[in-house]
């Protein structure tokens, strides 16, 4: 359906999810939503200098993360007839990713499984499955 639109969460290495996600869109005509989401827990007890600094760093991550995760994937996107568009956020993965599929009215949401094989991994604190848990709309995870 063309009023389909898929959140693809990318974190610039892993490209199963995001080759996935071309492949679904170029079969039903929907559009692709780019998500790189920057882990970035809050610290209380920062000095000005320490809130200063890290201030500085989280800008050059956002400016490495536009030119070389969301720009090549989305140029790449558009050279392939697809429509696309991108955003960077910080903050926990599976909050910002069930908030922008709501906020953006997609129809779903394609991530990537981490590459972690233990018992516990596969059961406890996996992204995908945190997301699949809360997510306002279905979720493809990709191994």
């Amino acid at each position: 359906m063309p009023n389909e639109l898929y959140v693809v969460a990318y974190d610039g290495e892993h490209r199963r999810a995001v080759d996935h996600a071309i492949e679904s869109a170029k079969r039903s005509g929907a559009k692709l939503h780019i998500v790189h989401v920057i882990e970035w827990s809050p610290y209380r007890f920062l000095t000005p200098q320490e809130l200063e600094e890290r201030h500085k760093r989280r800008s050059e991550e956002v400016a490495r993360a536009e030119a070389e995760v969301i720009q090549p994937i989305l140029s790449e996107m558009t050279a392939a007839g697809l429509t696309a568009t991108g955003e960077i956020r910080y903050g926990n993965v599976v909050e910002l990713l069930a908030s922008i599929a709501q906020k953006q009215h997609a129809t779903g949401i394609v991530m990537g499984r981490s590459g972690g094989t233990s018992f516990g991994g596969r059961v406890f604190g996996s992204a995908a499955m945190g997301l699949a848990q809360v997510s306002p709309v279905p979720v493809t995870i990709v191994p």
